[in-house]
């Protein structure tokens, strides 16, 4: 039997969670079965649970996805040692694309309430959020190197603080279509004390 590449897995692991997200979409998360994924996957039992042990193996791949990409556009933006207002600005930007047509946001409000039920979702949503908490961390930590923040600022608390504004700005997009990005960078630049 020939040995199957790369890009063929790949491929079909990537058909099987863009099929995941159309039913989490269309059906939500907690009314989607397994066998609804194989169906809108058009493949095989056997082809699905080749990749895909179950429907939570599925919600950490995507959750993975979501969180990865926003974690590795953090980094980038924190690497750059930017103003924290400007910093937030080029974040805020992306968190705004994943909640348009075609992003991940949408998927992530459900698997937010879905951890609130399922402890093996909230296990997933915890490990996947705190990596992300610890990136913002380092925008915090440039912030005082810089002295934007005070130098005896608690990095811990700061940082719980300020990353609650990503997941804050999201959900009102999501649920209410507002506040635009510059309202919202303006009421961050009224808290931290930046014009």
């Amino acid at each position: 039997m020939p040995r199957v590449s790369e890009e063929h897995l790949t491929a079909r692991r990537e058909q099987i969670l863009a099929a995941a997200r159309v039913c989490f979409l269309s059906k939500g998360l907690h009314n989607t079965s397994m066998q609804d994924l194989i169906q809108e996957a058009g493949l095989s039992v056997g082809a699905v649970y080749r990749y895909f042990k179950s429907k939570n193996d599925i919600i950490a791949a995507i959750a993975s996805t979501v969180v990865g990409g926003i974690q590795l556009h953090i980094e980038d933006v924190a690497a750059r040692r930017l103003p924290l207002t400007d910093s937030m600005s080029l974040i805020l930007e992306e968190v705004e694309r994943q909640t348009g047509p075609g992003g991940f946001l949408p998927i992530a409000l459900q698997v937010w309430a879905e951890a609130t039920l399922d402890p093996a979702i909230g296990a997933i949503v915890k490990e996947r959020y705190e990596a992300l908490r610890d990136s913002m961390r380092v925008l915090i930590v440039h912030a005082i190197e810089s002295g934007e923040l005070p130098a005896g600022a608690d990095v811990d608390a700061t940082t719980a603080a300020f990353y609650s504004l990503l997941p804050g700005y999201a959900l009102q997009r999501l649920l209410t279509g507002r506040p635009d990005r510059d309202t919202y960078l303006a009421g961050i630049r009224t808290l931290i004390g930046r014009r």
